[in-house]
């Protein structure tokens, strides 16, 4: 049954051209029931017309060029060998409204894109303007502090790099932490040892990494002290060298709390500081170690600084429109 055409802003109206010198791909870039197609139509409100290897795009001008940035893009990908997973539609439809990222989105399908982080079980690119100077800052600055709402990468990206440093042997070791319970660390009601009581409290910090590495490398890497998850409590008096070292969930410190963590850096070492702000669980919200820690040290040279916003969500779209609204209702 044949779609119905979206309706196109007003303004000059186009109709482009695209032509893709492998059908065999089209039916993955199109994807099932054409829905990647569709998700298109629907946000830029143009209309996609197959004739063959050849993909018409009609609508307002602007939408028409941002369409067809969008479908090249995707193309490029399944050239390179990646998959269109979900997201990648949502996330590269965003990246073409940032004049930032015409490099990332008009590549050479022979060459790989121009930024990118390798592990043994994925190659990511960043999906927003945000994650690519965040990735730009984890490959350049020694200390970063990444902020933003839940859904941004911010975490994700962050073990990404670890894992390929630590896989190329820039750092011996990659060190996960977060406080375990809100900011007090209180552990003792919990049942089991030490390690079954904070395990649940690392769990995110886990996905990531049987994300990017088998899980009989993780476990191996565990066991053999290569890459360590812990609370932040277990940080005190240690020196952190030749160490990728990532403390998730910050704004849950206190300022002593972030103090501390942050004096453990040591020779040949990186830090990544993650949390969102907005989501502080002291008992004291305006007391958090992260926004102190920020307003004290953005401005040092060899510290980051990455803001991510709603727009930067990667996770499933209605995840972004859920982070909005709670926003837009807390302002």
């Amino acid at each position: 049954m044949p779609r119905k055409p979206t309706p196109a802003r007003p303004g000059d109206r186009a109709r482009l051209e695209v032509m893709f010198d492998k059908p065999q791909l089209l039916g993955r870039l199109f994807g099932e029931y054409d829905q990647n197609l569709v998700a298109i139509e629907n946000r830029l409100g143009v209309y996609i017309a197959a004739r063959g290897n050849k993909l018409q795009i009609e609508g307002e001008a602007e939408a028409a060029a941002r369409a067809r940035e969008v479908l090249t893009g995707l193309y490029n990908r399944l050239l390179q060998g990646q998959e269109i997973e979900p997201g990648a539609v949502e996330a590269i439809i965003a990246m073409s409204a940032e004049p930032l990222l015409d490099g990332i989105l008009r590549i050479d399908a022979s060459q790989p894109p121009t930024l990118m982080i390798r592990t043994r079980k994925k190659t990511i690119v960043p999906r927003s303007g945000t994650q690519m100077r965040y990735m730009e800052a984890l490959g350049r600055d020694h200390v970063i502090f990444a902020l933003g709402p839940a859904g941004t990468g911010k975490t994700y990206l962050a073990v990404a790099q670890a894992v390929q440093q630590l896989i190329s042997g820039s750092v011996d070791r990659l060190i996960l932490s977060r406080p375990a319970v809100e900011a007090g660390e209180r552990l003792g009601f919990l049942p089991g040892d030490m390690k079954e009581k904070v395990d649940p409290y690392l769990r995110p910090l886990y996905d990531a990494l049987y994300d990017m590495l088998p899980a009989e490398q993780v476990e191996r890497r565990i066991t053999s002290g290569e890459i360590e998850i812990a609370p932040l409590a277990l940080m005190r008096g240690r020196t952190l060298a030749d160490a990728f070292v990532i403390l998730d969930e910050a704004q849950n410190t206190t300022p002593a709390q972030m103090k501390m963590f942050l004096t453990r850096f040591g020779q040949n070492s990186r830090m990544v500081i993650c949390g969102d702000p907005k989501q502080v669980d002291l008992p004291d919200p305006g007391k958090s170690g992260l926004a102190d820690a920020v307003s004290r040290l953005e401005r040092i040279e060899g510290i980051g600084t990455i803001r991510f916003g709603v727009g930067d969500v990667v996770r499933h779209p209605i995840v972004g429109r859920i982070v909005e609204a709670y926003e837009g209702k807390d302002a």
